[in-house]
């Protein structure tokens, strides 16, 4: 049975309400004969190879999770009346390419536990996260003078914003809204006094304001927002009071904002500590709101990735994303790296949670930046789809410059020339990922205390691009070859000199020994030596231009192995 002991309870969060706050098309209710409205205790892995006792209702409340367990399989009737017999509330089981069997159904209809099955695409251990997360957030986490019941927080029913947000405007002594991530009203608090100029208009347009948004984003209001759990004060100017605002998360997933302003009053002494109660509480009706939008927001997104890739069906798929299909379009590679962790230079590295959370305040400016503003992730790159006004020529230039912003982080930011359609978006795309290369490949040649983020269009660094090019067609070839170069480089792979080293300095500085012997902080003698040694040694003779050629190609595809970045 169960892995583990339950904590019992007689009452709890519905099966309807944890299946509402999961992402549409992960489970499918097969047969539910009580009803989804059954309480739920907890959800844990069965074992059907466990010893069982049948005696207790071991698992009385609980969803179980038939890991293995496929519902056309011989063992699922069994698993289903032993799960029947322990009192659980629903079982869960692999759906399989062919569904369940009649038999299975018939059994489900005659016990008291909810069939219901995982579709493909959706692991174990994402549908375990998702559920015990949904059975949290349904539960009372935030009580007023109403009390809290299985059916939401303080009272309220799951979803009811608005009531939330006049609850919350009770405990702050203000007005409050309630905003999604690209600053839509969600919901706002009854006026008890005439609003200021700014929650007028923002509660008539259900958006804060185009130009406001740009302040907030320009003067790095939203980085802080988004960046950290706690409330920010936003200043007070001649054209609103001063706001508290706190972000509502899921994890690192940004799920809205609170804003709390003066309503004729000043707010109450606890406001700041009431938001941060209010943040949390605001999570499962937040998350309830999002829930129907996030199957939705999945297409979308792979919408724009088959934009990017050149997909036949590009109309629909700009349907879809929500773009208009006229141009002209921009597109915008980032890349982010936890500069602790050393990892910018090379590109190499796990992407980590806190390189995702740049992702998404960078893709929550992108949303801010512009309508019609679309992203995609990919790993640790996101994808920024912008729109471009008649004539203009960088419209991505201000989210270029979002991205060298972010602290304790390195970014690596291109953009690709402008595409006068959709069918140029593929090669827009392909250009701003060579952009984020060449930014990468400069950062692996500096000291790593030196790597800083990095931003550049496509028009900037064209001869670069155009190496890169040229050395992902030519590196192929190079390894089949054998010559002065490839022992050089051979050499100093297997005993740690650095003639290749020496030899490329020198190429760059075009034969500056000066320079070179600077960059490579030794003695112009010590240079001089070296080369000498590389022409006795390998017959790397720099006088000879063939020679010259091949060792810059050589070291140059040399250094890019090195530093993991070739082809990527």
């Amino acid at each position: 049975m169960p892995t583990h002991e339950p904590d019992r309870r007689d009452t709890g969060p519905s099966l309807e309400q944890i299946l509402g706050l999961i992402a549409p098309g992960m489970l499918d209710v097969v047969v539910a004969p009580r009803g989804t409205g059954v309480p739920v205790a907890d959800v844990v892995l069965h074992d059907p190879g466990e010893e069982r006792d049948d005696d207790a209702r071991a698992a009385s409340g609980l969803i179980l999770l038939a890991v293995g367990v496929e519902v056309a399989s011989p063992e699922a009737i069994d698993v289903l009346r032993d799960a029947d017999r322990a009192g659980a509330a629903a079982v869960v089981m692999r759906r399989g390419s062919r569904g369940p069997r009649a038999a299975l159904v018939e059994a489900a209809g005659q016990g008291r536990t909810a069939l219901l099955t995982r579709r493909p695409g959706h692991g174990w251990t994402e549908v375990l996260g998702r559920l015990r997360t949904a059975l949290v957030h349904s539960a009372p986490a935030f009580s007023t003078t109403e009390s809290a019941g299985p059916d939401g927080v303080g009272g309220l029913r799951l979803g009811d914003l608005s009531g939330l947000a006049n609850t919350v405007a009770d405990l702050v002594g203000g007005a409050i809204t309630i905003e999604d991530p690209q600053s839509r009203v969600l919901a706002y608090s009854r006026m008890d006094h005439e609003p200021d100029p700014m929650r007028r208009l923002t509660i008539l347009g259900q958006e804060v304001p185009r130009w406001r948004v740009d302040e907030l984003r320009e003067s790095g209001f939203f980085q802080a927002l988004w960046s950290t759990d706690d409330v920010v004060l936003r200043p007070a100017d001649d054209r609103s009071a001063a706001r508290l605002a706190i972000a509502v998360r899921h994890g690192s997933e940004v799920l809205g904002s609170i804003w709390a302003a003066a309503d004729g009053r000043p707010l109450a002494e606890g406001a700041a500590a009431a938001l941060r109660t209010a943040a949390r509480a605001a999570v499962p009706h937040l998350s309830h709101h999002r829930t129907w939008g996030r199957a939705a927001a999945r297409a979308r997104e792979e919408a724009v990735h088959a934009l990017l890739d050149g997909a036949a069906h590009a109309s629909q798929a700009a349907h879809d994303a929500g773009i208009a299909a006229e141009g002209p379009y921009a597109v915008m590679v980032a890349e982010a790296y936890d500069s602790r962790a050393g990892g910018a230079a090379s590109g190499g590295g796990a992407d980590s949670g806190t390189e995702q959370r740049v992702l998404d305040v960078l893709a929550l400016q992108a949303a801010a930046y512009r309508p019609g503003c679309v992203t995609a992730r990919s790993g640790r790159r996101l994808y920024v789809l912008v729109p471009a006004n008649k004539g203009e020529a960088d419209p991505a230039r201000t989210l270029l410059a979002t991205a060298r912003s972010v602290p304790r982080h390195v970014v690596f930011a291109g953009v690709g020339p402008l595409a006068a359609d959709l069918s140029g978006l593929p090669a827009s795309r392909e250009a701003a990922e060579l952009v984020v290369r060449v930014l990468r490949e400069r950062a692996a040649r500096l000291p790593v205390a030196e790597v800083v983020s990095a931003m550049a269009a496509f028009g900037e660094v064209v001869a670069d691009t155009s190496v890169l090019r040229v050395l992902d067609r030519v590196e192929p070839l190079w390894t089949s070859l054998s010559g002065p170069v490839h022992a050089m480089v051979e050499h100093d792979r297997a005993h740690g000199t650095e003639y290749g080293a020496s030899v490329a300095a020198h190429l760059d500085a075009f034969g500056d020994t000066g320079t070179a012997a600077r960059r490579l902080n030794v003695h112009p003698n010590t240079l001089r030596y070296r080369l000498r040694r590389a022409r006795e040694l390998f017959g790397v003779d720099l006088a000879d231009p063939a020679v010259r050629l091949l060792a810059d190609i050589g070291l140059r595809i040399a250094a890019r192995r090195a530093h993991g970045s070739s082809s990527r």
